[in-house]
């Protein structure tokens, strides 16, 4: 993969100057007639409300036959978004049923958009999918139990290819939102495909890696140690949970290297803000952190239990995130970078990449693993002729 690494202040500094000022912002969309159904009700869902496909903060009012609007005072910004009926199950779609990519938005002044939908999903049967997993891939429980939460969930495993006919013993990698990690059958908007990844890697690099699913609903507040607008945060119960839990047993039922240096925890969202913040409470068990398109902006009190961690210089923090997600994510990521850099060995023990167009979905993030993997399995001597600027790539699957 070749890439080219030069610091971009320029970059950052329009992320700083995007994030100031209100705009009056006007959503408006006409309904055709063959989509006209009575009681229809019409959102936006997007970073701006943390997807909530439902939120009556961004319902779009009727103000006419088939015309629905919304006026709301936003930040400068990109943002990106999706109309809904009020579930995701319902979202808009292409006039051929198929999903339609994420809406984006830059808004730098006074904005009217208006919206044209062209079907919507529940008006379609439902498309197939097929498992994508590899035979790799195992399912470790359905229900393991997490007496840390008083709830139960499916925890997969991937298991490099020579496990079974060799005791050699591996790394592990702990990661969110197992449903996305390895098959498209499960995944709800794509998955990472982090087996088809790992397949491809020599022998010396191979990993396990432990995937938890995600609550549903309790997905924010798990992944969330703080409390929010959303509910009481039980993010230091779920990293308990793996650290006191799910880590014991995997360390007994597997050959793994156990130590932090060979123990990783990643996740992208709010499965980078939990990873964040579960590396920074147990150093001792964590060694290396993968922080994809991470959520802090909705637990602003990390930066400050950042600040205040007392991190051995061996820790290891990888930042990636694209420049098309929010209007605040580049900032955020990177402030959170600057202050492990005070505490690392080196800047290359927290490496920042920041990803040209990329928007925060699951495909990005499976273009973003194999760097991230990379740099993981890396020897200290190959970490000391990197380079310690933040890096910016562009948006291309075939790097």
């Amino acid at each position: 993969m070749k890439k080219k690494i030069f610091f971009c202040a320029f970059l950052l500094f329009g992320q700083n100057f995007l994030s100031k000022g209100q705009q009056k912002t006007v959503f408006k969309t006409v309904i055709k007639a063959n989509q006209l159904v009575l009681n229809i009700h019409l959102f936006l869902a997007g970073n701006f409300n943390n997807w909530n496909p439902a939120d009556s903060a961004w319902q779009l009012h009727p103000v006419g036959e088939g015309v629905y609007q919304l006026k709301k005072e936003m930040q400068k910004g990109v943002y990106q978004f999706k109309v809904t009926k009020g579930s995701w199950q319902s979202v808009e779609c292409r006039a051929d049923g198929k999903p339609i990519e994420n809406r984006s938005l830059i808004i730098t002044k006074d904005t009217a958009i208006t919206l044209d939908i062209a079907g919507w999903q529940d008006n379609f049967a439902k498309a197939e999918k097929s498992h994508t997993a590899s035979p790799q891939v195992h399912i470790i429980s359905d229900k393991f139990d997490m007496p840390q939460l008083g709830r139960q969930r499916r925890v997969w495993i991937y298991l490099p290819t020579g496990y079974r006919s060799s005791k050699k013993k591996y790394p592990v990698i702990y990661m969110h939102d197992g449903q996305n990690l390895f098959d498209e059958y499960t995944s709800g908007y794509g998955e990472w495909g982090i087996d088809e990844i790992l397949d491809k890697f020599p022998d010396k690099k191979e990993s396990i890696v432990v995937g938890i699913d995600h609550g549903g609903d309790y997905r924010i507040t798990e992944y969330d140690p703080y409390n929010s607008k959303y509910g009481k945060g039980r993010g230091d119960d779920y990293t308990e949970f793996i650290v006191k839990t799910l880590k014991p047993y995997v360390d007994k039922h597997y050959h793994v290297k156990s130590g932090a240096k060979n123990t990783t925890i990643a996740g992208s969202s709010m499965g980078g803000l939990i990873s964040m913040y579960a590396a920074l409470k147990y150093p001792e068990v964590f060694g290396n952190a993968g922080i994809f398109s991470p959520a802090f902006w909705i637990a602003p009190e990390i930066y400050t239990y950042a600040q205040n961690a007392v991190l051995p210089s061996s820790s290891r923090f990888y930042f990636v995130c694209g420049d098309a997600e929010s209007d605040s994510m580049v900032a955020d990521m990177q402030k959170m970078a600057d202050i492990i850099r005070l505490k690392a060995k080196s800047d290359l023990s927290a490496p920042v990449l920041i990803i040209k167009g990329a928007s925060h979905n699951e495909k990005q993030w499976n273009g973003d693993f194999p760097g991230f993997y990379n740099w993981l399995m890396e020897s200290p001597e190959v970490r000391k002729t990197g380079s310690p600027n933040p890096e910016v790539r562009k948006n291309n699957p075939k790097d």
